[in-house]
């Protein structure tokens, strides 16, 4: 039987809410340029790789914090599979913006988190990390006990690893960089001299090059 990282990592492939394209990088927003790009909302349209993710999710959430009383998804990709969680395990959820919104109450966080109450945010990816740092001091400031993160999809970097560990917030990950290496590997996607460019984009995603590229938004 695969593990669940192994399976995801597959099933993301298939459906290309995961892209390799060594030899014509696309642009982030970062303004990197990088040789793989992730949308995980596409995952929302395949029934089968949904559900999968919504069951495991509130597996890990059971498993590894119990006493969680608020699903908190973090904009805009986790949202809908923060709700579809949140609703498998009966518990209010929330949702919380990088800005304020630009109008009305201006809200941060939308829906209801009560001073004390205990929190499990929800990501679809953690790359930089920092969207996840503004979450977790927004729901702080608010008043919740965050206990920790789950994340589809865990590219690994050391500087995303390090921020978390500083701030104390336990990451669980469903998926990750180095699994969707192995299957990429294993299935024949990619070659020895891909592998090689993906680890040297890996070790410095911030100043790495190719000439080039696919802009995406």
């Amino acid at each position: 039987m695969k593990k669940l990282d192994t399976l995801l990592a597959e099933k993301l492939m298939q459906i290309s809410a995961i892209k390799l394209q060594p030899d014509s990088p696309f642009s982030w927003a970062t303004g990197w340029q990088s040789p793989i790009y992730t949308d995980l909302r596409m995952s929302l349209s395949y029934p089968e790789v949904r559900n999968l993710i919504k069951v495991e999710m509130a597996r890990l959430i059971m498993e590894n914090f119990g006493g969680a009383e608020v699903i908190a998804g973090i904009a805009t990709g986790a949202i809908a599979h923060g709700a579809l969680v949140a609703d498998s395990l009966a518990m209010p959820f929330v949702y919380v913006r990088s800005t304020p919104k630009d109008h009305g109450l201006e809200n941060l966080i939308e829906g209801d988190i009560k001073p004390g109450q205990k929190v499990v945010l929800i990501e679809d990816q953690l790359s930089t990390g920092n969207n996840c740092m503004k979450c977790l001091n927004t729901v702080r400031d608010a008043g919740g006990i965050v206990l920790g993160v789950v994340v589809i999809y865990d590219y690994q970097f050391a500087q995303a690893a390090k921020a978390l560990k500083r701030a104390k917030l336990p990451v669980i990950t469903l998926t990750n960089f180095e699994t969707m290496l192995d299957v990429a590997t294993g299935s024949g996607t990619i070659t020895a001299a891909d592998v090689d460019t993906l680890q040297q984009w890996h070790n410095d995603p911030e100043n790495w090059t190719a000439a080039g590229f696919d802009s995406i938004d």
